[in-house]
């Protein structure tokens, strides 16, 4: 059985976004500057004298290597168009089409001041923030090579999840991060980074050992914990296209383990003791266990339990024997790490839909939750769990705030143009009734618009200084969106 994203539970139980770059996220790289490197080149105008008029679109086509997309040029519809079909009445500005640092540095010193910015890996960006209106995509998607290096590996930052897994299992490297084929790498990285071994692994985040990022300013800068660390702290979950542009990022691996998958599924009915059960079992499981739990609207509401465990199946049956639910049905079946990554994978098709979420850091009412989902048809509630190597780095020591929780919750609702705004009053519904249950905080990289008090939610007590290093890195908000540090 093939479990995605979307389905990941629906069948079992999961860039820039990031917020511009990816999240739920593809793509031929040039060499990738070594670690330490830094080339400061080109500069964007400086704040004193900001320019009028629109980007001198054919000084910036003659700098590019690779191409730049006008709306009058054809192919323009599929080259501005993100993941979600919701968000395709956008029109942005131009799409450039980069293939290298010195591209990213190009697009900067010609639209600077002049538009929005906004970087697109995966194009995965829930609120529709790297399709921006009037502004200018840059599309780090030819930048997709992935480079094993012994225990490390190079990615550029406009590689798909499918790509780095598929290359990493060919290396016998493990690399922990999600489950959706197409999300960008840069997208979920930036973000932290919630994934099927998250609780043997940690987040996508912790494994990052640098990043190569272009600034407003036009300079490319080597992020890591000896340069530029107040930027590499940021990088790591402070969310995508706040700070500058990644262009690649080097990330130590574990060597690739053996993966036994499960599922589980639970009567009609039974979602809100199931959920009591699972909240009080997780915490006692080793972090070799990770487990999500799907709650899905109706009438009934159902629920199935799944996820990923590194061992072989008799320890694993003992420990589901814990579990103080009875399931309906179960599988259980012994992977590879590379075919276990492809078991929770899903299509790779455009999904249009309105999403959101929520943290749970003690554990909440199974009930308030069943009754939250009735009557939503179609709505999934995905609870991924969190704790073990998760937990384990402080909630300062990274921008991702959300150390100490128990689980994140996915809200999401399929949709389409025609019902999107009641679809999306019924997504906010359901996350302020998880908010009064005791579930509130969110994951950046599920952005929603209507998140009430976003900041605080997505950041915690980082937000002061992810502020301050927005500030210092991009003074003039050339990369300023809604929801942006």
């Amino acid at each position: 059985m093939t479990v995605g994203r979307r389905t990941l539970l629906r069948a079992a139980g999961l860039a820039t976004l990031g917020a511009v770059a990816a999240a739920c996220s593809p793509d031929s790289a040039p060499p990738q500057q070594p670690p330490g490197s830094a080339t400061p080149t080109t500069t964007a105008p400086p704040p004193s004298t900001k320019p009028s008029g629109p980007p001198d679109w054919n000084a910036l086509k003659s700098k590019l290597s690779g191409d730049l997309v006008l709306p009058g040029d054809g192919g323009f519809a599929t080259a501005k168009r993100g993941f979600n079909p919701l968000f395709d009445g956008h029109t942005p500005a131009a799409v450039a089409k980069v293939r290298n640092p010195e591209d990213v540095q190009a697009c900067f010193e010609t639209a600077a001041q002049r538009l929005p910015i906004a970087a697109r890996s995966g194009g995965h960006s829930y609120a529709g923030y790297s399709v921006p209106d009037g502004g200018l995509i840059v599309d780090v998607g030819s930048m997709s090579s992935v480079q094993v290096q012994g225990d490390q590996v190079v990615i550029g930052a406009g590689a798909r999840l499918g790509d780095v897994y598929a290359a990493l299992a060919k290396a016998g490297r493990c690399l922990p991060a999600g489950s959706c084929p197409t999300v960008g790498i840069a997208g979920l990285t930036l973000g932290g980074g919630i994934g099927v071994v998250a609780r043997k692994y940690g987040l996508t985040c912790d494994h990052l050992v640098s990043a190569q990022v272009v600034t407003p300013d036009g300079k490319l800068r080597t992020a890591g914990a000896d340069s530029e660390p107040d930027l590499f702290w940021a990088l790591r979950g402070g969310g995508g296209g706040n700070f500058g542009i990644v262009t690649s990022f080097t990330f130590r691996t574990d060597p690739a383990p053996g993966i036994t998958v499960f599922s589980l599924h639970f009567p009609g009915g039974s979602a809100g003791d199931v959920l009591d059960a699972w909240q009080q079992w997780l915490p006692t499981t080793p972090p070799e266990l990770w487990s999500n739990l799907v709650v899905s609207g109706g009438s009934p509401v159902s629920c199935r339990v799944g996820g990923a465990f590194v061992g072989g199946t008799a320890e694993l049956t003992t420990l589901l024997g814990k579990l103080n639910a009875s399931p309906s049905s179960r599988t259980m079946k012994s992977l590879s790490y590379g075919g276990a990554m492809n078991y929770f994978s899903g299509s790779s098709a455009r999904q249009t839909f309105v999403a959101s979420s929520r943290i749970i850091t003690d554990p909440v009412a199974g009930a308030k939750v069943s009754d939250l989902a009735a009557g939503h048809k179609g709505m999934d509630l995905l609870i991924d769990g969190l704790g073990g190597a998760v937990a384990d780095v402080a909630p300062a020591d990274t921008a991702f705030p959300h150390r100490k929780a128990l689980a994140s919750i996915q809200v999401y609702a399929p949709a389409t143009t025609g019902n999107h705004a009641g679809v999306a009053k019924s997504v906010s519904t359901v996350v302020s009734g998880l908010a009064d249950a005791g579930a509130s905080g969110g994951y950046v990289n599920y952005l929603d618009p209507a998140m009430p008090d976003w900041k605080t939610a997505y950041y915690g007590d980082n937000a002061a200084r992810l502020d301050q290093v927005a500030k210092t890195y991009d003074p003039d908000g050339v990369l300023k969106f809604a929801q942006s540090a």
